[in-house]
């Protein structure tokens, strides 16, 4: 039913700028809260940007000052514009929705499938 698909993941160079795009679709009603989180081979899954519905960003430290994250409400999308990228930064990257199906309904969690990003030179 309700499904979060990532794209604009792949290749770039150290130093270099890359965005990704996450769309929600189904039956939706709200969503509170978007974010992105990425999970690096051997490492634990981490948080790397968050916004509300309202437009309040949150960024991990590693990220602030590098990466954007924003939304368009009325299309159910978010993004993330990533610049100064180092091989730090390779990981599959998730989109992730707190998603209110109903408004009398419950807030789900839904994840995306990920998207690679592999900063290489």
């Amino acid at each position: 039913q309700v499904q979060l698909v990532e794209s604009g993941g792949g290749l770039v160079q150290p130093g270099g700028s890359l965005t990704l795009s996450c769309a929600a679709s189904g039956s939706i009603f709200s969503i509170p809260v978007m974010a992105w989180y990425r999970q690096a081979p051997g490492k634990q899954r981490e948080l790397v940007a968050k916004i509300t519905a309202s437009g309040s960003a949150n960024y991990a430290d590693s990220m602030k000052g590098r990466f954007t994250i924003s939304r368009d409400n009325a299309k159910n999308t978010v993004t993330l514009q990533m610049n100064s990228l180092n091989p730090e930064d390779t990981a599959v990257y998730y989109c992730n929705a707190q998603i209110r199906r109903r408004s009398d309904g419950p807030v789900f969690n839904y994840w995306g499938q990920g998207t690679q990003v592999t900063v290489s030179s």
